[in-house]
């Protein structure tokens, strides 16, 4: 087995909207996860016309409220990741526990002292903190009265918080990431950018127009960074998914490229190459759209130039196959996108086709698109997990997952791709971001919770906690 380099960054990855709970302590303000509604419904609920952001809590339960309560269990959950031996932990800052409302101009203290004391206790188990700015979890104001991303509004705004988190813990954090699967946004842009239909979520002018306000909002982070500490590691965050075309017509394999060109890579070309990149106008055009449409000024395609990204941080479950001579395909689910049933895949409990020979492909593919470094800082298994009366759970289907997607990125390696670092996502269980569930379990540890939120939140390792423990201390497979 290939030997991963010395240096590699082993570990586990959350995002604070999934586990923190607390979601009205120390002046946290409501943030866009607080108004989902919990269950496998809560996608078509948010996509109604009627969905205003409101939250009714006589109507539906709100499991983001209270996550794993994380803000009081933190010590105890980082203590756990060390003694797996993490070498770094990825998380996300709660923006409304930073800036209430997203638009103050002063921050809230409290919410910076609750980050103080994470990162401080992250370092005292020597592992390195990778922070996700924003994660899903834009505060629930600036979408409802701002209308989300579209509005440039909140590119002042973004800044302001940026700044802020950045200029409080650079001296502690090497490495960062500026917006969460910020391409996620092509199917469905309630997440990454606040929008829904009753603001404009279905009109793509506005998720083009929202996306270039990210773009600059991403490069001002890695200014404001840059200029803090040139060694700063400042990324972007992309969801990728292998796409293959399904046979070798040449309808399917053009469809396959072009498919690749406006999801895996449109996002990732603008922040790490600093361009929009050629078949911007084709893709704009799919949809009755010219550049002419944006609000893009020259002093932001210049920003946008000046300052790209450092590395390429991306989300791997699934990959995708592309069939567009027929209807009648057979269709699958997946990671907020979904796609033709690809015959030789299995899939798992909710449906996302398992590939683990697609992340060998995609790092490939990445690697050779951009020759920057990538780390893999989303993967994993979501499954039910059956506890026994200790609260014990044998999770060998997720160790065989995680077990071959590591085979896979040592066969990278060996192909020479420069890979960081690798945390799997929900390295605790954790609430689901689809689906809005705690039986969608991806976590090494075990949190006595349930759809209802009922439970003790007691955490209990899992035979996975074990084997993953023994993977890092040999940096590889045995």
């Amino acid at each position: 087995m290939t030997n991963f380099p010395k240096n590699f960054l082993w570990g586990g990855a959350t995002a604070a909207n999934q586990l923190e709970g607390g979601y009205k302590e120390d002046g946290r303000g409501l943030s866009i996860a607080d108004a989902l509604p919990g269950g496998k419904d809560r996608f078509s609920i948010v996509q109604s016309p009627d969905f205003d952001w409101t939250i009714d809590e006589t109507k539906y339960t709100y499991p983001n409220h209270l996550g794993i309560d994380y803000y009081h269990h933190f010590k105890e959950d980082i203590k756990l990741f060390s003694e797996m031996g993490f070498k770094c932990y990825r998380f996300s800052i709660a923006w409304s526990r930073i800036f209430p409302n997203g638009d103050e101009l002063e921050p809230n203290e409290a919410g910076l002292k609750f980050y103080d004391q994470v990162i401080d206790e992250c370092l005292k188990y020597n592992i390195e903190p990778v922070i996700t700015i924003s994660h899903y979890e834009l505060p629930l104001n600036l979408a409802k009265n701002y209308g989300g991303w579209k509005n440039k509004k909140l590119i002042t705004f973004f800044e302001r918080f940026a700044r802020v988190v950045l200029t409080r813990y650079y001296k502690k954090v090497k490495y960062w990431m500026t917006f969460n699967e910020i391409n996620s946004a092509a199917h469905f842009p309630v997440m990454g950018q606040g929008l829904v239909p009753s603001n404009g979520g279905n009109e793509k002018k506005n998720v083009f127009q929202a996306w270039h306000n990210q773009f600059v909002s991403s490069s001002k982070a890695v200014q404001i960074g840059h200029e803090l500490d040139k060694n700063l590691q400042i990324g972007c965050m992309i969801l990728y998914a292998t796409t293959y075309s399904y046979d070798a017509n040449p309808a399917n394999q053009l469809a396959t490229v072009q498919q690749n060109q406006d999801f895996n890579f449109f996002c990732a070309d603008v922040q790490v190459r600093g361009q929009y990149p050629s078949y911007t106008k084709r893709l704009l055009a799919e949809y009755g759209l010219t550049v002419d449409d944006l609000d893009r000024t020259d002093e932001e395609l210049a920003l946008i130039k000046k300052y790209p990204v450092d590395y390429i941080g991306f989300s791997y479950y699934m990959s995708s196959a592309v069939e567009v001579t027929k209807e009648d395909n057979d269709t699958v689910s997946g990671n907020l996108l979904g796609g033709v049933k690809n015959p030789f895949l299995k899939a798992s409990d909710w449906g996302w086709q398992i590939d683990p020979t697609g992340l060998r492909i995609a790092l490939n593919q990445l690697y050779d698109r951009y020759q920057k470094p990538l780390f893999i800082v989303e993967n994993g298994l979501g499954a039910h997990d059956d506890p026994d009366k200790d609260h014990y759970v044998e999770d060998d289907y997720r160790i065989d997952y995680l077990k071959e997607h590591i085979k896979a990125m040592a066969g990278a390696i060996d192909d020479g791709v420069d890979l960081m670092g690798y945390t799997p996502w929900g390295c605790i269980d954790l609430v689901s971001a689809s689906t809005g569930e705690m039986s969608k379990r991806y976590g090494f540890i075990y949190v006595d919770l349930d759809d209802n939120g009922e439970g003790t939140l007691k955490r209990y390792p899992k035979k996975s906690f074990y084997w993953y423990k023994d993977v890092i201390s040999n940096n590889g497979l045995k």
